[in-house]
Parts: structure tokens; C-alpha cells; sequence
């Protein structure tokens, strides 16, 4: 297997990026984070699969036919409530439209537990990972917070549906603990450490 000296991650998502960022340097500092905003054109593939492993392995796999001889990720992630059938799920980025912002996923999202009068708001973050070696051989890690869904948005901390989540045992939204607590506990920090102890035996 090829000596890792950089990872590229198939996301354009700042807020993403900055997640793996805090991780990937505090506990491989050596190591070069690349992503598709790093190359001179790039285009998303449909993200046409059924479930999040699908997609990440598209995304992973339309990267890495750019960059064959390199070491590359790609994540799917979501939030799942269990009162709409652990909608919105591998919807999550587009669930109020193509090409919604989060404001608009999360009002669709208050909006359709009020038309169901939801009383259980249980939901949890789901973040399936795939890495591809030079050698093309495939590495998964998956990672979950559980928590609840807000009645209203709190916090400016987070993206996505983070001023809406209260994980388990907390008070505050994702949005109010801030980027310390996501390093720690989140769903996606929670792949990203599995990834970062595979990464360590190729330095």
C-alpha cells in the first residue's frame, strides 16, 4: 500500500471541510488535506444511491477517477428522525429542493413534524465514510449521534440542521455547543477518528 502524504476528500462543503480540518491536523499534522475545490474544475456526481454508503461511494469514486494514484474519501451523512420515518435521511442536503439552503431544509423539516403533530422528536445524525487507497482498495467507517429535534432554531455555531439537534444528555443545539463539542461527539467526528486510526499505520 502507497505511503500516505495526502488525503483528498471529495466535499466542496465548507463547514465539512472545516470539521475534518480540526481532526485530521490535530492527530496527523503531517498529512496534506486536498479537496475538490483544490482542483481546476471539478462537477458533482448525481448522488442517485439508496442509501448514505451509496453515495459516498459514488462521490469517493468520481474523485478518485480524477485523481487515481492518490488516497481519497468521501462521506454521506444525514439526519434521520424516527417520526418521519428517519426522513430526511440520504435527503437531507436536499430536502426542502435541489438546491435548498438550510434555513428552507430546516422549516420544511418544523414544518412537517407540526402537520404530523409529532410528540416523539427522537432522531439521530447518521455519516457513512468511504476511503480509497492508490491501490483502489476500499476502507468503510460509520459513526452516529443520537439526540432531538428543537421546536425552533438555536445557535449560529453549526450548518445543516445543527441549530435544530440536541444530542442526548445536552441542553443546547449543535449549533449552541459549537465546533469544540462536534470534534468530540459528532456523528461524522465519530468516522473521521476510525479513518484517522487506519491512516496512522501508512504514515
Amino acid at each position: 500500500m502507497s505511503a500516505l502524504k495526502e488525503l483528498w476528500i471529495a466535499t466542496g462543503n465548507k463547514g465539512k471541510i472545516s470539521e475534518f480540518k480540526v481532526l485530521l491536523n490535530r492527530e496527523l499534522p503531517g498529512l496534506q488535506i486536498l479537496t475538490t475545490s483544490d482542483l481546476p474544475t471539478y462537477t458533482s456526481p448525481n448522488e442517485n444511491g439508496q442509501t448514505f454508503l451509496d453515495n459516498a461511494r459514488i462521490k469517493a469514486k468520481s474523485l478518485k477517477a480524477m485523481k487515481p494514484e492518490a488516497w481519497v474519501m468521501a462521506e454521506d451523512s444525514g439526519l434521520e428522525v424516527l417520526a418521519l420515518n428517519n426522513l430526511p435521511g440520504i435527503h437531507s442536503a436536499r430536502y426542502a429542493g435541489p438546491k435548498a439552503q438550510d434555513r428552507e431544509n430546516i422549516a420544511k423539516l418544523l414544518k412537517m413534524m407540526q402537520i404530523r403533530a409529532v410528540t416523539n422528536r427522537m432522531a439521530q445524525f447518521v455519516c457513512t465514510m468511504v476511503l480509497l487507497t492508490p491501490e483502489n482498495q476500499e476502507f468503510i467507517f460509520t459513526g452516529e449521534m443520537k439526540g432531538e429535534i428543537a421546536k425552533a432554531p438555536l445557535g449560529q455555531l453549526g450548518f445543516g440542521y445543527d441549530p435544530i439537534f440536541v444530542p442526548e444528555n445536552e441542553k443546547q443545539t449543535l449549533a449552541e455547543l459549537g465546533p469544540g463539542f462536534k470534534s468530540k461527539r459528532s456523528h461524522r467526528a465519530m468516522a473521521t477518528l476510525q479513518m484517522i486510526e487506519k491512516l496512522k499505520t501508512q504514515i
